[in-house]
Parts: structure tokens; sequence; C-alpha cells
């Protein structure tokens, strides 16, 4: 016979401590952007870290990898791959620097230019809606909790 182990029901939503909390808060968020990209991806085709490069790409044309990485804090080879996929769809344009031929800079197509442009169905469209029902205060305290955990979680060779 197993020992009963007293489990919490999942109405009582049970403190687990700061860390815990704010770690099942970040995961149910985590989940729920992924969960959004693969709709975003089935009903228009972009995933949503491949949405945030066209909505940057389209704030910046003429960006280097590297600026865009610098902006996204990734480092300049993760987004090797999602630029790839956005110039194979037509949807980012690479062209080479004219004044430095080893760096490659990016524009939208007109395809690119549509997607920008979408306003409904998106990660930003939710976060938008979320934010503007918060206090400027609280989304300022969000963003300083995340942008230290972030710093905390990058690699030392990155720093």
């Amino acid at each position: 016979m197993r020992p009963s182990i007293a489990t919490p029901s999942s109405k009582d939503n049970p403190r687990l401590g700061d860390v815990l909390d704010f770690m099942r808060l970040l995961w149910a968020v985590d989940h729920g952007l992924q969960s959004m990209s693969k709709r975003m991806e089935a009903k228009i085709g972009v995933t949503g870290p491949q949405r945030l490069v066209i909505r940057i790409v389209g704030r910046y044309p003429g960006i280097s990898a590297g600026e865009l990485a610098e902006i996204l804090e990734l480092h300049p080879s993760t987004l090797t791959g999602v630029l790839r996929r956005l110039q194979e769809r037509g949807i980012v344009e690479r062209r080479a620097d004219p004044k430095d031929g080893r760096r490659a800079l990016f524009e939208l197509t007109p395809r690119g230019k549509e997607l920008d442009a979408m306003r409904v169905g998106t990660v930003e469209s939710i976060v938008r809606s979320t934010i503007k029902t918060l206090p400027r205060r609280k989304i300022e305290s969000a963003q300083e909790v995340l942008t230290t955990l972030a710093e905390s979680l990058r690699p030392e060779d990155e720093e």
C-alpha cells in the first residue's frame, strides 16, 4: 500500500513561497507564449519570435543582424535560423551592407509589411490589452524584475 501524500486541490492554488510562486507564474507565461506562438503560426504563418523580429525590422529598416540581436538581447547566432526562415518565405529581404560587405542588412518585403501591420491574433495584442489595464508603476516594476532576472540568467560569456 502506498503512503498517502497530501496534495493541494487545484482550486486552492496554494502558496509555495515567493520563489516557487514566481517560477510557477513564469512557467505559465512561457507556456502561454508557446501556445499562442503555435496558434499564430497556424493562423498567420509566423511564430511569436518571428513576429517580434518582423516588428523590429519594420521599425528599423536596414537593421543588421547584430543590431537586431542587441535589441532582443540575444546572441546573433540565435537569430540566424529565424532570419533565414523569414527570408526563405519572402518576409524579409537580406542585402549586403554597401559600407561593409561582410555585414547583412534586413528589410521587410511587401508580405513582411502586411504581417507587421497586423494588430489582432498576435502575442503583442494580448500584451497590449493586458498592459492597458495596469497602472504605469506596476508595468515599470514588472519590467524591472524581468530585466534583472534576464540579466541574472544570461550566461557569463555573454556579459
